[in-house]
């Protein structure tokens, strides 16, 4: 360690410079390289894809729940209390039920398989698992509270240009070849 006015060699811990008398500038710690970031955005990355497995499994499990259960009280199947718009015939067409029914087993389906195939793309560090997943994040913005949650962690997780770059050095690094995991 040097001196910075005079350039005299100084000893370890010495708090003045003993031929100028000027105050020694403190060590700065290192500051973490492009590695270590790359290391930690991976771990969100990875973080990141377990959770949109985890969605799409309760996703699935609640949804099917739900509407089993929405399906079984608007069948009659539990006694006086399951009478609802589509259990008498009082001005609705038979088929707007059963359509109905259909419609949600499709949502349900296809937001679960978005948010499987969102968690399978992070996983695999694709770029198209980037997209997927971003669509699926603000597919799932409405759904209070953990859709939302999941959404707003994953947007700002993907988007902006630091996250963007540090994506693509995930997908692919010429020198090393894919990065393990």
């Amino acid at each position: 360690m040097f001196c910075s006015g005079c350039g005299n060699a100084l000893a370890a811990g010495q708090p003045v410079c003993p031929q100028c008398g000027r105050p020694v500038a403190p060590v700065v710690p290192p500051v973490p390289g492009f590695q270590f970031q790359l290391e930690n955005y991976a771990g969100q990355v990875r973080t990141l894809s377990m959770v949109w497995f985890i969605y799409a499994g309760l996703s699935l499990l609640i949804g099917f729940a739900g509407l089993t259960f929405l399906h079984a009280l608007m069948s009659n199947h539990f006694g006086p209390w399951g009478h609802g718009p589509w259990t008498d015939s009082n001005g609705f067409p038979d088929w707007i039920g059963p359509a109905i029914f259909h419609f949600a087993w499709v949502a349900v389906l296809f937001r679960s398989a978005l948010a499987f195939i969102a968690g399978w793309g992070l996983h695999e560090r694709s770029e198209w698992g980037r997209i997927v997943a971003i669509v699926a994040a603000f597919l799932s913005l409405l759904k209070f509270p953990f859709g939302t949650a999941l959404g707003i962690w994953t947007l700002i997780t993907l988007l902006g240009y630091r996250n963007s770059t540090l994506y693509s050095q995930l997908s692919w690094n010429p020198q090393a070849g894919p990065i393990v995991r």
